[in-house]
């Protein structure tokens, strides 16, 4: 069986300890190396010595989490992400998303869902906790698919699902902004959804924005 070799992303040395205690009790894992902060996995990361999962936190000094994600999709976009953070709002999880993590773990999580985790990415798959879920849960439970949606509804969302402002979305469509306004009023009431994370959850969901 490959063992797959696992980066730790911490500033706390204690919880890297302990968490580096716990996947040495899994089976097929191997800590490659811990860094403090984003700069120095930077400083650490080579194609030789190269981590297959890279457990990121993301409040650190230096480089923060969201900065050292962008960093590795530019230059390893390869290597699966897993977030550990203490932050259990849907804003956090949506920015990650975005730049293409794999899994997202509360810091506060049970040894078992460490593990599930870690073979779930390890796999190809992605992992969110369970207030991702409910999310998901609550705000599609009557669901509107997407080939009922128009052509610019489509459009809209899939711009929704980047940095861009409602105005700079407005610009890029060529429609007013009062237009721009229409389509996201229209799509929360046509989708049972009252917020722009959900509407990007939706988008990703349904695979209309690719991560």
């Amino acid at each position: 069986m490959e063992i797959v070799q696992i980066a730790l992303v911490d500033d706390h040395r204690l919880f890297r300890s302990g968490i580096a205690s716990l996947i040495d009790n899994f089976t097929g894992y191997n800590i490659l190396f811990e860094a403090g902060n984003g700069d120095e996995m930077i400083q650490k990361i080579s194609p030789k010595s190269k981590p297959d999962i890279i457990l990121l936190d993301i409040n650190m000094p230096v480089r923060d989490g969201t900065s050292t994600a962008q960093w590795l999709r530019k230059n390893y976009p390869e290597i699966a992400i897993v977030i550990l953070s203490m932050f259990d709002d849907a804003d956090k999880v949506l920015t990650m998303l975005r730049l293409g993590v794999k899994g997202y773990l509360l810091k506060d999580s049970e040894p078992f869902e460490f593990e599930q985790a870690l073979q779930k990415v390890s796999q190809g798959e992605v992992y969110y906790p369970e207030f991702v879920t409910r999310y998901l849960l609550n705000n599609f439970n009557h669901e509107t698919e997407p080939s009922k949606l128009n052509a610019r509804e489509l459009e809209f969302l899939k711009l929704v699902g980047t940095e861009l402002t409602y105005k700079e979305i407005a610009d890029q469509m060529f429609a007013s902004i009062r237009t721009i306004d229409g389509y996201r009023d229209n799509l929360f009431e046509k989708l049972h959804i009252k917020s722009r994370v959900g509407l990007v959850l939706y988008a990703i969901k349904n695979k209309i924005i690719d991560l």
